[in-house]
């Protein structure tokens, strides 16, 4: 396909055209997730709508496939050959403070939409790691640190702009395309190219939160203390907790080095005085080796999960629990600390409250009835795939019986059908792949994690 490369109507665009040897390349293909990266034959760094189209366009006349690419923080499937789309020069961000929404494009990270809307005293709901790519978390669902009073990102979209396989630019709203609408919310990124969205912002300028780091060895109880007080929280908090054992080395805080360590967070939608109230009975567990809990502005929503912002290459599986089993829940600190075979981070997430409920207008977002989330990372050297899988799969076996499925946006990583189809029930399932068939009949948008056609 190379010497067709060319074919490519340059004049067309306004991005740029990268072949694998053109200087850039490389830069425009790698994501933040570093395993595995894609590898296709042309690179669209597209700088709007039209070359998005152009680039779907010139995949569908060849019969190649085509992905797009923002921030690459959940690559899971490699595209080989084919065109990929990359979208960080469409990163614009409109605030709108009287009817409190934002558009936002399509390269554009969670940083850019709460910077945006910081002045206005508003925020999106955002994630827990502010470089992450806006839509493609949003397709995904989205869950994020306002979650339990407000639900899912992608219960709060109320437009978008997307590139289908037809290479059409259409406008889906719950009225224009109720289908299409439906399934962008919440069932992935393989109905098009999404190169905007509309989303509702909240009157939120500051929380209360921050975390509290343990160390496991002077704390043992500290996961199942987490679980009891999760059960009485009230919707304005949504909490995690998240377990690794920090090497011992000079870059890293004196205070974690060297330590298996639970870093307990916590988000508040309320008063400090509430929200201290609230943290008491953590605090009380025993000594802690940091304490960052105070009121923050919501541009610095991002400390809370404190996440390492340097590109990696990453593997992870995840299941979504009707409820902790206090038993597998003791399992963790031995099967994923510091015995293990490979580093393991050990994600906790409570999910409940408006994540629970229905929004106001349905979409594909799939086992809302899940009380918790368990995401299993680790770092991974080429050559240690199966050898990481294995591992994960050994740890996430004790929480089998309570384990509804998987969420798709915590998969980092390749997913068969049948794991693709665990992120759903049937009916949606079925719907999703009936829509895949009808608005992409030849295949030709790749996405993370496919529904239907492969």
């Amino acid at each position: 396909m190379s010497e067709t490369a060319r074919d490519l109507d340059i004049d067309r665009l306004t991005g740029h055209v990268y072949l694998p040897e053109a200087d850039g390349y490389d830069g425009e293909r790698l994501g933040f997730q570093r395993l595995n990266p894609h590898r296709p034959t042309v690179i669209v760094g597209a700088a709007g709508p039209e070359d998005v189209r152009a680039a779907v366009e010139f995949a569908a006349a060849r019969g190649v496939r085509v992905a797009a690419q923002a921030s690459g923080h959940g690559l899971g499937r490699t595209l080989e050959d084919g065109v990929l789309i990359n979208t960080r020069r469409m990163s614009g961000v409109r605030v709108d403070p009287e009817a409190r929404t934002a558009w936002v494009e399509a390269g554009a990270t969670w940083r850019q939409v709460v910077e945006a809307a910081a002045p206005y005293g508003l925020a999106p709901l955002s994630g827990s790691f502010p470089g992450v790519g806006a839509i493609s978390y949003t397709l995904g669902g989205g869950v994020g640190l306002m979650a339990r009073r407000h639900g899912f990102a992608a219960d709060h979209v109320r437009r978008f702009e997307v590139v289908t396989a037809d290479a059409r630019l259409r406008e889906v709203t719950a009225e224009s395309e109720p289908d299409l609408f439906w399934a962008l919310r919440g069932g992935g990124g393989g109905f098009g190219v999404v190169t905007g969205m509309e989303v509702d912002l909240l009157p939120v300028a500051t929380i209360f939160g921050g975390g509290l780091y343990f160390d496991v060895a002077e704390v043992p109880d500290v996961l199942e203390a987490w679980r009891r007080w999760t059960e009485t929280a009230p919707e304005e908090l949504t909490s995690g907790v998240t377990v690794l054992s920090y090497p011992d080395l000079p870059m890293l805080p004196e205070a974690l080095r060297g330590r298996h360590v639970a870093h307990v967070q916590v988000a508040y939608l309320g008063s400090e005085e509430e929200g201290r109230e609230l943290a008491a009975p953590l605090r009380a567990l025993g000594p802690h080796l940091k304490d960052t809990l105070r009121v923050l502005p919501y541009t610095e929503s991002g400390t809370v999960f404190d996440e390492p912002d340097r590109p990696h290459a990453y593997r992870s599986q995840n299941r979504l629990l009707r409820a902790l089993d206090p038993a597998a829940l003791a399992t963790l600190p031995q099967t994923a600390g510091p015995a293990a075979p490979v580093m393991c981070v050990v994600g906790l997430r409570h999910l409940g409250g408006a994540l629970a409920r229905l929004p106001r207008v349905p979409n594909a977002v799939g086992h809302r009835e899940a009380a918790y989330l368990l995401n299993i990372l680790s770092p991974v050297e080429p050559g240690e795939e199966d050898k990481v899988r294995a591992l994960h799969d050994d740890i996430l076996a004790p929480f089998a019986a309570e384990a509804l499925g998987r969420s798709l946006n915590f998969s980092y990583g390749p997913l068969d059908e049948d794991e693709v189809r665990a992120g759903f029930a049937p009916d949606t399932y079925r719907r999703l792949t009936e829509l895949k068939a009808a608005y992409d009949p030849d295949g030709v948008i790749q996405a993370n994690h496919a529904v239907g056609r492969r």
